[in-house]
């Protein structure tokens, strides 16, 4: 006598279960020698766990005892209730449920259990004993054969999409071999706006619809599908019960597959989501940004797209728009300029939700909304022969509040560009004194695409002695605090000079004051006095605290650096500056910068103080403004990456 095998084990509400329990008690009867019993076994098996992953919807519990000549099977799953079922015979088996008809053929006995958390079924399977009488009961009339019925049991749905539709057609073949039909059709309805469609089919189909049976499949919205059986003209009264168990497997291979398509498809949304949100986030530009958003709409998400802004009464603003068909594009703009497309979009704005528009745009409007505020309206054409399924109307969604979030960010961008260039050009001179045989010449390039305000500034200011002096400075940092202490030292020159303080007294003063109030921000600074008290020689003298040496460019075209270096304002407590005088002949220029031009890189490469010094030899014999030009498209050229720091160049030329 063999020992008895025990097997507990809990599975998943998932389509695998089944033939996870199927291998259970393969393996189970095997090791207690009850092979047997095993095709009875395993076609019951199927069809208990069938039935409580299909209807129960949750996990289940398997139990498996085998020994003695017979073997138990209980499955219990975890939800209440108790589906009624009869068979063919009229006999009521409401305690067993869907499924409990083949239990009922083919166990030597069978039962329910209850619980606090849910219900369970069990059967029993026991070997004839030589010579005994058989405890099966007899088998009822029109009843399918054990070949047949065991075939039905160990048919296997694949689970890829080709191999899938092949398997269900093996098993229509076995379902009409069980139940007696002619024929066998499972048709589909993926929500994809072709209808129900044939996906698998086997033998003859009757147009009769007395010999047809008709089983929905119990697939999850928006899924719908249905199983066809065509019976004989004699149908076996096992014919329904177990088209609907069939149905029951197919609704769980279906339902596997469909979500895989449906975590497919997440992932590409997912995927397309990620790179909108990448592509958006590189541009800063609103007229840009709006270019973009009907290009990544068009054509993913509809036949065409438009976006429109909202000008200061709130009235919507055609900004850009994209079509599949580009040669049909003005013919759409034409129509969404008409007086009933405008009265939708106006709708829109006004009740701040999604508007159909009229035909023939046919399509809808949403408002882009950001940060509490409305922005603008996006419009989505859709495809006339596709409907639009609620997952992509919420990504439709998700878009219109990322596009909001990157039309609100370019404006903040664009608003505080504006006020950044509107700040530095109120620290920088409206424009260049015309001073008698002095040529004065400037240039200014702002960070590319940098909102802050830099703090390199220039200025020129006339002394009360009738000398004027040229001021170049870099103040460290960007932003307001830069500003404020490149507009603090710019105020303290311009009051000193014309208090007559001399040079050394003033950069003393600037040094007091940021030390004081810097907010530890320094300063270094480039002073040069320019008298001209006849035509000749140009008398400069040049105070450098901190700052690089200006280039002296004879009217020979020999350059060199001059001046003498000094201390950064707002370091120390004291400072040293000292003067400098240079002469500069009939011709000759002096050229002031700031790092932003020598530090300029080209990969590990440095503008440096050598090629600005023989850049600036070349451009002997041009005026000032020529050489500060000239010098600024020899920087930029120098590297294709923009400016990382603000450049600022000032020349000084004798014209006499």
């Amino acid at each position: 006598m063999s020992a008895t095998v025990v097997r507990r084990t809990r599975l998943p509400a998932d389509r695998r279960t089944p033939g996870a329990a199927r291998e259970i008690v393969r393996e189970a009867l095997t090791e207690a020698r009850l092979t047997d019993l095993l095709d009875e076994a395993l076609l019951l098996t199927t069809e208990i766990t069938t039935n409580g992953v299909v209807h129960a919807r949750t996990d289940i519990d398997l139990e498996v005892v085998a020994g003695r000549d017979e073997v138990t099977v209980t499955v219990t799953d975890f939800a209440g209730g108790a589906p009624t079922r009869t068979t063919p015979n009229g006999v009521d088996l409401t305690e067993g449920g869907r499924g409990m008809l083949l239990v009922d053929h083919f166990a030597t006995s069978w039962g329910t259990s209850h619980h606090p958390t849910g219900k369970g079924v069990w059967f029993r399977l026991a070997r004839d004993r030589g010579g005994a009488e058989q405890t099966r009961r007899v088998p009822a009339i029109g009843a399918p054969s054990s070949a047949a019925l065991a075939a039905l049991a160990h048919c296997e749905l694949g689970g890829e999409p080709a191999g899938l539709e092949a398997s269900i057609e093996q098993l229509l073949s076995c379902l009409c071999g069980a139940a007696g039909g002619v024929g066998g059709l499972v048709r589909l309805d993926r929500a994809d706006g072709a209808g129900l469609r044939p996906i698998a089919g086997y033998g003859d189909q009757v147009a009769d619809p007395e010999r047809l049976i008709r089983i929905p499949l119990p697939v999850s919205w928006p899924w719908r599908g249905e199983l066809l059986l065509t019976t004989s003209p004699a149908p076996s009264p096992y014919a329904a019960p177990l088209a609907e168990l069939v149905a029951d497997r197919l609704g769980l291979a279906l339902e596997n597959e469909r979500l895989r398509r449906t975590d497919l498809r997440r992932q590409a949304w997912l995927t397309y989501l990620a790179e909108v949100s990448e592509l958006l986030a590189q541009s800063l530009d609103i007229e840009l940004t709006m270019a973009l958003i009907p290009r990544v709409v068009v054509p993913r998400l509809g036949r065409w797209c438009a976006v429109y802004g909202l000008d200061e009464w709130s009235e919507p603003r055609y900004a850009a728009a994209a079509h599949l068909d580009e040669t049909v594009l003005p013919e759409l703009l034409d129509q969404l300029d008409t007086e009933t497309a405008t009265d939708a979009l106006r709708e829109a704005v006004r009740t701040g939700a999604q508007v159909a528009l009229p035909a023939p745009g046919d399509g809808f409007a949403l408002p882009l909304v950001a940060r509490g505020q409305q922005l603008g309206l996006l419009l989505v054409g859709r495809y006339p022969d596709r409907q639009q399924d609620p997952e992509e109307l919420a990504i439709v969604d998700d878009l219109a509040r990322r596009f909001a979030l990157a039309i609100d960010n370019a404006r903040i961008h664009a608003d505080r560009h504006r006020v950044a260039q509107t700040l530095q050009r109120s620290l920088l001179p409206p424009a260049l004194p015309d001073v008698e045989g002095v040529g004065f010449g400037a240039e200014y390039v702002p960070t590319a695409g940098d909102a802050e305000v830099g703090g390199d500034f220039y200025d020129l200011v006339q002394m009360p002695d009738g000398r004027w002096l040229v001021v170049i400075g870099d103040v460290s940092g960007k932003g307001v605090q830069a500003a404020t202490v490149t507009g603090l030292v710019r105020d303290v020159v311009r009051v000193l000079v014309r208090d007559g303080r001399p040079i050394p007294d003033i950069l003393a003063r600037i040094n007091e004051t940021l030390v004081e109030r810097g907010a530890g921000r320094y300063c270094t600074l480039a002073m040069a006095a320019v008298n001209r008290r006849a035509p000749g020689p140009l008398e400069v003298t040049l105070y450098l605290a901190g700052h690089d040496r200006p280039v002296l460019v004879g009217a020979d075209g020999k350059a060199s650096f001059v001046g003498t270096p000094g201390t950064a304002l707002g370091l120390l407590p004291k400072i040293k500056s000292p003067g400098h005088t240079v002469s500069l002949a009939p011709g000759d220029t002096m050229i002031f910068y700031t790092d932003g031009i020598t530090e300029r890189r080209r990969g590990a490469e440095l503008f440096g103080i050598e090629r600005l010094r023989t850049a600036a030899g070349t451009l002997a014999g041009f005026d000032a403004a020529a050489v500060a030009t000239r010098l600024r498209a020899t920087a930029i050229a120098f590297s294709p990456e923009p400016p990382r720091d603000d450049i600022a160049i000032l020349a000084l030329r004798n014209d006499s």
